[in-house]
């Protein structure tokens, strides 16, 4: 009996993981595309240009995915199975057609929430307590398709997007390991998702990142986790100044008067407009990073209004 075949697109941690899930479950993968580095980007995350090459895989790095000679080529591979995991473009018809057992994409959520750009990132500014991965069908709307199968993860209080992240990519890898032998077999469930109004999400800018210090504590803690870095961080205005700030801490207890910055035993302290104070565990600004135990001695002899 011949090996079930797969023509994959990847990209990121997921990418990565599920590329190898499928080469572990016996899968024949012929042909990889995936997403040429950006140089402008921190690269934080596994390659699957690296991974494919030591699989000695053939990769390939297209500007345009859905082009008549890779779709030409696809169709000649006669695949069993299509996979998209983290590829950053939408495919269309021909390549999802292109397969006889279907089309199908990992997303970074517990769909039908959370469509769209940024899964991850959306769920955590949101207060979502957990997320997780969703393998579903590929149709030509986005992250519309007939579910497979999903996992949750949690989401702590302090768990920033790379932290999640890490979660929802081990969710993706089992799944997928779980799901396979009933895709290659055609069994696997294909159950229709409702088309919820406002689920679907957009890209997230570097500017979205900035915080006001009159929203409440938990909304500004949840917008610093969202963007920690490697993501392009929150800021706000300090003193006239641009301040990035990378991880804070709820605290119990309301502090009293209007937003301020003040150290107190030897850490730094924020009254938000509610009322509710947040640690500044790491913060910086033009010139690099904080001494937080500094600045907190600074902080306490002379308070910074919000």
């Amino acid at each position: 009996m011949s090996r079930p075949r797969a023509v994959v697109f990847a990209y990121h941690d997921v990418g990565v993981r599920c590329l190898k899930a499928l080469l572990s479950g016996g899968v024949e993968v012929p042909l990889v595309v995936t997403v040429a580095d950006d140089p402008s980007e921190v690269q934080w995350y596994a390659s699957v240009a690296d991974c494919a090459r030591d699989y000695g895989l053939e990769c390939l790095t297209p500007a345009d995915a859905n082009t008549a000679p890779l779709e030409a080529r696809v169709a000649a591979l006669a695949p069993d199975l299509l996979f998209c995991f983290y590829y950053r473009s939408m495919l269309k018809a021909p390549l999802l057609a292109s397969a006889r057992r279907g089309a199908f994409n990992m997303h970074g959520s517990l769909l039908p929430k959370y469509r769209g750009r940024a899964p991850v990132n959306w769920a955590i500014l949101n207060g979502e307590r957990e997320t997780g991965a969703t393998l579903h069908q590929m149709v030509e709307r986005a992250d519309a398709g007939a579910i497979v199968d999903q996992l949750a993860v949690p989401i702590l209080v302090d768990d920033d997007a790379r932290a999640v992240f890490a979660k929802v990519t081990v969710a993706a890898e089992t799944i997928l390991a779980r799901s396979l032998p009933g895709l290659i077999d055609g069994s696997a469930p294909r159950l229709p998702q409702p088309l919820i109004p406002g689920q679907y999400f957009g890209r997230r800018r570097p500017e979205d990142g900035r915080l006001d210090w009159r929203w409440p504590a938990r909304r500004i803690h949840d917008l610093v986790r969202a963007v920690a870095p490697p993501f392009p961080g929150a800021f706000a205005e300090v003193g006239g100044g641009r301040w990035e700030i990378h991880r804070t801490r709820l605290l119990p207890g309301a502090g009293h008067g209007a937003p301020r910055l003040y150290g107190e035993a030897g850490v730094c302290l924020a009254v938000c407009g509610d009322g509710q104070r947040l640690r500044l565990l790491a913060a910086g600004d033009r010139h690099g990073p904080f001494d937080m135990a500094e600045l907190a001695d600074r902080l306490a002899r002379q308070p910074l209004r919000l």
